[in-house]
Formats: C-alpha cells, structure tokens, sequence
C-alpha cells in the first residue's frame, strides 16, 4: 500500500536537530534536494503498490533520495544506512522533518527501492529536473518568446558505450565447469527426494570432471586441439548430469524441494548446454543470445573494437549530451547498432527545447544515407565528412569545420569518463537486470546533478563577494562535489 505524502519537503530552517540549531541553506545536500522535482512523479511510483492491501510503503523521496546518496559518495547498502542515520543532512535529502537516531529502513530494503525505481521513470526525472533548472536560469524574456518551428537552436552529441556488469572474465571451458558443478547441486537436493527408491546413488563422476578440466585450465598455454577436447569432455558430463535428473523426477522428485536460485540455475544450464553443443559440433565462435554468466544469464557480449578492450560484457547504451547534460535515452542487454537511435534522440532533443537543434555531432557509423537525408530535410547538419571518395581539391573551411566537430564532440568522452571513474559506471555491481538498469539510470542522474550543484555554488560565489571561502577554497569545493 501507498500513501501519498501530504507534504513532501520541510524547509532546512524548520528541520528539528535534537542539540538546537538549524541546518544551512548553502549546504550541498539542502540546494540538491531543491533541484529535484520529488513531488511530480509520486503518483508513478505510486503504481508500483496496491492502494488497500500490504503495509505502508516508504514515500519516493526516500526511495531516491537514498539511491542518489549512495551513488554520490560510492559507498554500499549498509554502509548508505549508516551515514543517513549518522548525518542530519542526509536525513533531510530523504524527506525526514527531525533528526532520528535510528536507521529509517533496513539495508536490505536498498535492493527493493532498486527494483520499485524503473529505469524509464528515473530517466524522466533527469530529464525533468534538467529542464526546469535550465527554465529557471533563462532570461524572463526568453522564457515569453515563443519557438518557431523553423527555429534551430542549440547542438546535439550523440554517442554510444557499455556499463560493463562485475563478472569473470568468460571462457567456453570455465563456464561449462560451472554449469557441471551446479548440475551437481541439483542433483545431491533431488536425490534427498526419493533416496528410498534407488539403491545406489547416479554416478557424476566429478572428481574426475574436476580433474580433467584443472588438467587444461591451469595450462599457461593451450592448444585449439587440447580446448576442444576439454570442452566435449564437460559437456558430456552435463549431458549424463541432466539425464540423470530427468530421470529422478521421473521417479517423482518434485523440482519444489529446489530453492529459488537453483531452480534459475537449472533453466540457464540447460540453455547453455545448447549454445555450447551447437558451437562445439559446427566449430564456430558465436551464438545468438549467448550466455556468458550463470549467476547474470542477462549480460551479453559487446564488440566495441576498442584498444585494450576490444569486447565488454555488459549493457549498451545510447546516450545524448546537451549544454553540458547528459541523458540516457536507450539501454539493451543486446548489442545494436546505435545509428539507428539517430531519428529518435533528435525527437527527444525537440519536445524537450521546442525546436531542432542546429547541429548533430556524431562518429561515423551515424553517418547513414539514411540519417543524413532524413537530418537534411529538417535543416540539420551531421557532423563529419561526406559519404564517398573525398574531392581533390577540397576546400579549407570544410576542413577546419570538421576538426571543430571533432574537437566539441570530446565532451560527451570526458561524460563518460566522470561516469565511469568518480561513479559506478565502469563496472556495475548489482546481479539482476532491472537493478542494473536502475543502478545505470541513477548514475546519469547524479552526473548531472554534480552539474546543476556546481553551477548553483558558482552563482552563490558570484553573488556574495564576501564568502567566507577564499577563491581557493572555494574552487577546490567545487570540484570536489
């Protein structure tokens, strides 16, 4: 059950502290829970309850509100608990009116405001909370001008990478060790069943398993002949392994007696026994929809061609980058081909501003017959070179506009790179899919609320020219935060 709040927000002059006082304005947690429209998207998440049965739920700048604070400081789920409980400013930016002594919620409860939170309704809030700041600082008399459809204004980058999940790194010969290793669970809990039926025990030969895949995995260097067989070995072992399994429910064991996690793992083994048979007896390298994690059957994959790293395991996204702002506008476990977002990012870029922007900045594979006809008709540019053989004499200022191009397309880069080496971008902890694409959707939120924060520090600064900071201090504070 969900309540709606009746008041969503106290202001830092009436939060109670139990020693007297009263919190400041100019404090980083205070101006960010003003930047975040907290009530507008309540009814949404509302949706996610029943509105008679089940307990109350906790209000939605909680849910948030805490997901924010541990992606900002880069912490763990108890260890998030413990700072809220500890720090009066973190209580204020989940929505408490005191301070309390004890924790507001358990750290467990973190994984259900991960599931409660979709990814979509997290990227409407960036968007939201992106849009009325920028409203906010415009001109009043550009705030009454009115867009012409005709009007282009503004430049759009658009880019595409991968939030890489916390896996191993995967090969054929291991994964099919442990998909062996799990069969062998779900064998020793089904026998349990009907131990009074069978004389004797099925035989998984697993000592030997083990000893014949250490044989070729502590190797330094393996031969393609030495792989293969290794590989037909184990997926033999699989093969008797869930026959044997077949068999003990024929008998009448009950698939109930195995818990949660192992009955995911028994479907996930079976679909990887297939895609590796199929890729052993062909002799090929790829499969569709290959699994290359038995605890995260959802990650995939993805070429990206880059130096050092030529293929990710993880989500790909498609990603847009605006004054400064960066939004995530598509995430898929599976690979794609990111130019075919081109149309739909510049859609966004319009019912978001009111008008097509001048210029589209992108990498080569944008770069489509298809895409540039359709960015042609609306008056657009696309950045880059023209498709085909370059002309000889081609002339200087085509030159020197490319080079610009490229120049301000590094921004989205240096994005990315905040993204991935102050947050959590660069290797996603969570296990399940839809918390990982929460845990992706928030890291957007908080790189650009690092943005709104220090353009609202430096509009402080500007204004007080007798702040207590010295110049010094005060740029050093701004970056930090």
């Amino acid at each position: 059950m969900y309540r709606l709040p009746t008041t969503h927000s106290s202001s830092p002059e009436t939060f109670e502290l139990p020693f007297g006082g009263k919190l400041s304005a100019r404090n980083r947690w205070v101006i960010m829970a003003n930047l975040i429209p907290w009530s507008e998207f309540e009814e949404e998440y509302a949706k996610n309850f029943s509105e008679k049965m089940g307990a109350p739920a906790l209000p939605l700048r909680m849910a948030l509100g805490a997901l924010i604070i541990q992606e900002k400081l880069g912490i763990s789920d108890q260890e998030t608990v413990e700072q809220i409980r500890e720090n009066p400013y973190l209580q204020y930016f989940i929505g408490l009116k005191s301070y309390q002594e004890d924790a507001p919620f358990e750290a467990s409860t973190m994984v259900y405001f991960r599931k409660r939170l979709k990814g979509k309704v997290i990227n409407k809030i960036n968007r939201e909370m992106v849009k009325r700041e920028r409203e906010v600082q415009e001109d009043k008399e550009k705030e009454g001008e009115e867009k012409g459809e005709s009007k282009h204004e503004g430049k759009l980058i658009l880019d595409a990478t991968c939030a890489p999940a916390d896996i191993r790194y995967p090969t054929d010969l291991e994964i099919l060790n442990q998909a062996r290793e799990g069969t062998e669970k779900i064998l020793d809990c089904l026998y349990q069943e009907v131990k009074g039926k069978l004389i004797k025990k099925p035989r998984t030969y697993r000592k030997i398993a083990r000893k014949n895949y250490l044989k070729v995995a502590k190797k330094r260097r393996v031969s393609h002949k030495e792989r293969g067989k290794a590989i037909g070995q184990q997926l033999r072992y699989i093969k008797r392994n869930l026959d044997y399994i077949d068999q003990l429910i024929e008998l009448g064991a009950s698939l109930t007696c195995l818990s949660k996690r192992l009955y995911k793992l028994l479907l996930v083994i079976q679909e990887v026994a297939l895609q590796q048979q199929e890729m052993w007896e062909e002799k090929k390298q790829r499969v569709d929809h290959r699994i290359v994690s038995l605890s995260q059957p959802h990650v995939r994959p993805i070429v990206r061609g880059k130096a050092g790293t030529p293929t990710e395991f993880g989500a790909k996204l498609s990603v847009s980058y605006v004054d400064q702002f960066i939004f995530l506008d598509h995430l898929s476990w599976e690979n794609f081909n990111e130019s075919q977002d081109l149309k739909t990012q510049v859609e966004k870029f319009k019912e978001q501003n009111g008008c097509y922007p001048e210029s589209v900045h992108v990498d080569q594979i944008y770069r489509t017959r298809d895409n540039l006809r359709w960015c042609k008709e609306r008056g657009i540019r696309l950045s880059g070179v023209p498709l085909g053989r370059p002309p000889k004499n081609r002339s200087v200022e085509l030159k020197k506009q490319a080079q610009l191009d490229e120049k301000f397309r590094n921004c989205i880069e240096g994005k990315f790179g905040q993204a991935k080496r102050r947050f959590g971008l660069n290797r996603v902890m969570t296990k399940l899919s839809e918390t990982s694409e929460n845990k992706i959707a928030i890291t957007f939120l908080v790189v650009n609320l690092s943005t709104l924060l220090r353009q609202v520090l430096l509009s402080l600064f500007v204004k007080n020219q007798k702040s207590c900071l010295s110049p010094l201090l005060f740029i050093i504070y701004l970056y930090a935060n």
